[in-house]
């Protein structure tokens, strides 16, 4: 979950300079929507949410008996990246992620940066996400994270920051797609206007992505599925769409099987080897003779095959600790140790409630200070002090002084803003982006935007879905 904005502080609009002037990668854009009636806009986005529901782009929320489902809100104004800010971008971003690859191999191999001392040998031993049965486990083409979405916040004319990490499952860049589609269907003139790079090629390019990297074993052309937990998870569109778009085929757990030393998914023809899984099922439920015994979702035997090269699994298991919240905070010290860089793009400043210290300034500061989960995802298990009631910190006090292990601390970020088609008119709203990042043996492409998440009420911090946020189109320019 992105974080809002000091009280004090006014967030950079990524749209509008004082006195309403239009920063030049809005000018185009800005141009065409001058020409458009609001009554217009406002029919096309009812139409965009009607499009939304006939192609079933939902997702489900936990917890919430009352709504099974839900239409993920759009919001038809597009956010826009200049070709050079998405260079910037891309750099930091490509560092980061194979600074992360080097990290996982490292931790499960020789543990060179424990060693060095750059890292406590407790965030890695004491970690749930650090999985033993994968010490000495080298994966097919050495990649661990495969798949990567990268949260990142923009607080200044030129500062990105990334806010997290996802490296386990990330999700929504189905979303991305649909948003892409949606646009061209609704407004296919002001593509004619201006230049946008586009990101329809995604499916190609995770396909290639998957068959970069077949198992030992693998014989021939790799054949390739995607791993899902059932109709219930909240992503279940998305996994039936990628494997849709990519040509493979959709399985769960009950249609696999290991024989002879491989993964077999159950066709028509009986069972057939499977290669590569794009597997959307955790780490703890992907096998219940070495995780979770009471699974139902994964394939037992399942990682024993893995490990002796009868299948790739992506992402690798135990990629996850790459997204603990307080290796995080050691992330650039992580870039400078494997690639003998400075970090090209900085971290959100963290407090580890681990150490006496943090521990003792997060509880002095609760009220301006963001709260987070270790394993925390999806905007739940969290406090935003600015926002919370004196009952609210109260409680969150005392969680921190009982499990500070599980909790890290931030200050509360001046997030940029975009506008929104409110009722009244364009109005800003705070948002975030994740691009998403596909790694092979010999290259990274990451798609040209990724996923804009947006607060669409005036004032929220919360861009999650699942907690009520939205998403926009994103835009990079040509040039």
């Amino acid at each position: 979950m992105a974080t809002s904005m000091d009280k004090e502080d006014i967030p950079f609009d990524e749209m509008f300079m004082a006195g309403n002037k239009i920063r030049r990668p809005y000018s185009g854009y800005h141009h065409w929507l001058e020409g458009q009636h609001t009554r217009r806009l406002q029919q096309k986005s009812s139409e965009a949410d009607a499009l939304f529901r006939s192609v079933g782009v939902t997702f489900n929320v936990y917890g919430n008996k009352d709504a099974d489902e839900r239409l993920i809100p759009f919001d038809i104004i597009p956010r826009i990246i200049s070709a050079a800010e998405w260079s910037k971008l891309t750099r930091g971003i490509e560092q980061r992620i194979r600074a992360i690859n080097s990290f996982l191999h490292d931790i499960y191999h020789r543990q060179e940066i424990i060693r060095a001392g750059k890292l406590p040998a407790k965030l890695i031993t004491g970690n749930s996400a650090f999985l033993p049965q994968m010490i000495g486990v080298t994966p097919p083409g050495h990649v661990y994270t495969h798949i990567v979405g990268t949260d990142i916040i923009r607080t200044d004319e030129n500062e990105f920051l990334v806010l997290e990490d996802n490296a386990r499952t990330p999700s929504g860049v189905s979303y991305m797609l649909q948003n892409r589609e949606t646009m061209l269907q609704m407004f296919p003139d002001l593509f004619s206007a201006v230049s946008v790079r586009p990101v329809s090629d995604y499916p190609r390019h995770l396909r290639r992505c998957l068959s970069d990297c077949p198992p030992a074993r693998c014989e021939g052309r790799p054949v390739i599925g995607v791993l899902t937990p059932g109709i219930h998870n909240s992503a279940y569109f998305e996994h039936a769409f990628l494997a849709n778009q990519m040509g493979v085929e959709l399985v769960e757990g009950q249609d696999l099987r290991v024989v002879d030393g491989r993964i077999a998914m159950r066709t028509i023809r009986g069972y057939v080897p499977v290669d590569v899984l794009y597997r959307r099922v955790d780490d703890d439920f992907l096998d219940p003779l070495n995780f979770r015994p009471d699974s139902l979702l994964g394939v037992a035997g399942i990682l024993d095959v893995y490990r002796a090269g009868g299948v790739t699994l992506v992402n690798a298991p135990g990629t996850g600790i790459a997204d603990d919240k307080a290796i995080y905070s050691y992330i650039p010290d992580i870039i400078r140790f494997y690639t003998g860089e400075a970090p090209l793009l900085g971290n959100v400043p963290t407090w580890r409630c681990s150490e006496p210290d943090h521990l003792a300034y997060a509880l002095e500061n609760l009220s301006d200070l963001v709260v987070k989960e270790i394993h925390g995802s999806g905007g739940y298990g969290m406090l935003v002090g600015p926002a919370a009631s004196k009952q609210e910190l109260a409680d969150f006090r005392q969680l921190l002084s009982s499990r500070p292990d599980n909790y890290i601390a931030q200050p509360t970020m001046c997030l940029s803003t975009v506008p929104i088609l409110a009722r009244s008119g364009l109005a800003p709203r705070h948002v975030d982006l994740r691009p998403f990042v596909l790694v092979s043996p010999d290259r990274i492409h990451i798609s040209p935007g990724g996923l804009t998440r947006v607060a669409l009420k005036e004032g929220s911090l919360v861009v999650n879905s699942s907690q009520g946020g939205g998403t926009k189109d994103t835009w990079v320019l040509e040039d």
